[in-house]
C-alpha cells in the first residue's frame, strides 16, 4: 500500500497550484476503510489563504465521509524529506493521534507519527476542559 500512496501523492504534486513558492507538494491520506484522498497545495496572491496539500486531502476525505485515517504520504522536492506544517498537524490531530506518516523527497523519505510530531496536541478529548 506505501507504493499505492507514494504514487496517487506525486500524481496529486503534480496538479499543484504554487505560482508563488514554486514548491509544489501532494499528499495521500489512507482511510481506515482503504480508500486513499489527495490533494495538493493551492497557493493564493494573499498568501494567508494558501492550503496545503495535507488540509486538501483531509478535506476531501471528511467531505467523503471518512472519519478515521491510518497513513498520511506527504511528496514534496525537498531534502530532506518535509513534514506537513504546523497547522495540518493541528488539523489532522482531530482525527487522533495515531496516523503514521511518510515525508517523501528525491533522495528518500523520514517516517514519523503525528503523536511525535505534535506532543501534548490539544485535541478533541479536550472538548469542555478548556472553557
Amino acid at each position: 500500500m506505501a507504493d499505492t500512496l507514494r504514487a496517487a501523492a506525486t500524481a496529486a504534486r503534480d496538479r499543484a497550484y504554487c505560482p508563488y513558492s514554486g514548491f509544489a507538494v501532494g499528499a495521500a491520506l489512507e482511510a481506515d476503510d482503504g480508500r486513499i484522498f489527495t490533494g495538493c497545495n493551492v497557493e493564493n496572491a494573499s498568501f494567508g489563504l494558501t492550503l496545503c496539500a495535507e488540509r486538501n486531502a483531509l478535506v476531501t476525505a471528511v467531505a467523503a465521509g471518512a472519519r478515521s485515517f491510518r497513513r498520511l504520504v506527504v511528496v514534496a522536492g525537498s531534502d530532506p524529506p518535509v513534514a506537513p506544517c504546523g497547522a495540518c498537524r493541528q488539523v489532522l490531530v482531530e482525527f487522533g493521534v495515531t496516523l503514521e506518516i511518510e515525508g517523501v523527497g528525491p533522495t528518500g523519505s523520514r517516517h514519523w507519527r503525528l503523536a511525535d510530531l505534535l506532543p501534548d496536541a490539544f485535541g478533541p478529548e479536550l472538548r469542555g476542559q478548556h472553557e
